[in-house]
């Protein structure tokens, strides 16, 4: 039988965090843990609208052990902030947030913000919350990528965008990011004997705000207009998409380096499986340099004992 948010395994006692928590794949995918158990703290860039999206989930799972805190990943100073308010263990961190296809913009820190948010960001709490993770048997990091990591290319003479920018390429090269990110932190909890699982995980083709973005910023009606009808013909459900991650961060038949992904259509839709990753997205060497690279422009560095 096809593997469904019902097949997750008892939560109780466990702790996760899931960036971007409060719509889309996020909401979908803190519902699944929450409803299985797990204390879950919505890491949202508006409290107000992950407060709503706590709601949505208590409604469906009344019992829920829910916390909302604020976290702007297109700033190192917010990443920083919710990294040291964070108390206790954490078993599970879902770094799910992301943009799409933006047209050129900074974070606060000046990173150009697909990199700076789905990579750099990321990169920036999961080491911060690292200690949190150790403290916790079995703990897990998923790492959300996308099939448009298949094009991308880490360009380090052009990371930021400034010689020239074309927001897929963007897009491609932070996915890849992702993978990379999530692959090497595998391979170094393993170098280190440490009890820490790393994976990465895709969506598919979801409908989620992710398509809207660009629009919205551009206040391109068209442009919203045509997402909205790609997402209601070709489109599977947010909650469909976020059966992957939810699989890679409760399944016990998990192990570090996998990937997961829909199982139909060439990747765009269906049940989770294992996934294929490029060559590229799996290369240590490229692995290692982009590790050095987000440490230096991000100021952290993992400490692992």
């Amino acid at each position: 039988m096809p593997w469904t948010a019902d097949d997750i395994p008892d939560l109780s006692g466990r702790r996760a965090v899931v960036t971007g928590a409060n719509s889309g794949l996020g909401l979908q995918i803190a519902l699944g843990l929450a409803g299985h158990g797990a204390a879950v703290t919505l890491a949202v860039r508006d409290t107000s609208r992950g407060e709503q999206a706590a709601g949505r989930i208590r409604e469906a799972a009344p019992d829920a052990e829910l916390a909302v805190e604020r976290l702007d990943l297109a700033d190192l100073a917010s990443v920083r902030d919710f990294a040291a308010a964070y108390t206790g263990g954490l078993d599970l961190l879902v770094n799910n947030a992301g943009v799409m296809a933006l047209p050129r913009r900074t974070t606060k820190d000046g990173f150009e913000m697909h990199i700076g948010t789905n990579h750099l960001g990321h990169f920036a709490l999961t080491g911060l919350l690292l200690p949190a993770l150790l403290e916790r048997p079995r703990a897990r990091v998923v790492t959300m990528s996308s099939g448009a990591h298949t094009y991308g290319h880490i360009s380090f003479e052009n990371l930021q965008g400034e010689r020239h920018y074309q927001r897929w390429l963007a897009y491609g090269q932070s996915k890849l990011a992702n993978l990379l990110f999530a692959f090497e932190l595998a391979r170094r909890a393993a170098l280190a004997g440490v009890d820490l699982t790393s994976v990465g995980a895709h969506p598919g083709y979801a409908a989620t705000n992710l398509q809207m973005q660009a629009g919205q910023m551009e206040e391109n009606r068209f442009k919203q207009l045509t997402w909205g009808l790609a997402n209601r013909v070709f489109a599977q459900s947010d909650a469909q998409g976020a059966l992957p991650a939810l699989y890679a961060g409760t399944m016990p038949d998990v192990t570090g380096g996998e990937y997961f992904g829909p199982d139909g259509l060439g990747g765009t839709r269906g049940h989770p499986t294992r996934a294929h990753a490029t060559k590229t997205a799996r290369d240590p060497e490229l692995g290692q340099r982009l590790w050095a690279v987000s440490e230096e422009l991000t100021g952290v560095t993992y400490v692992v004992p």
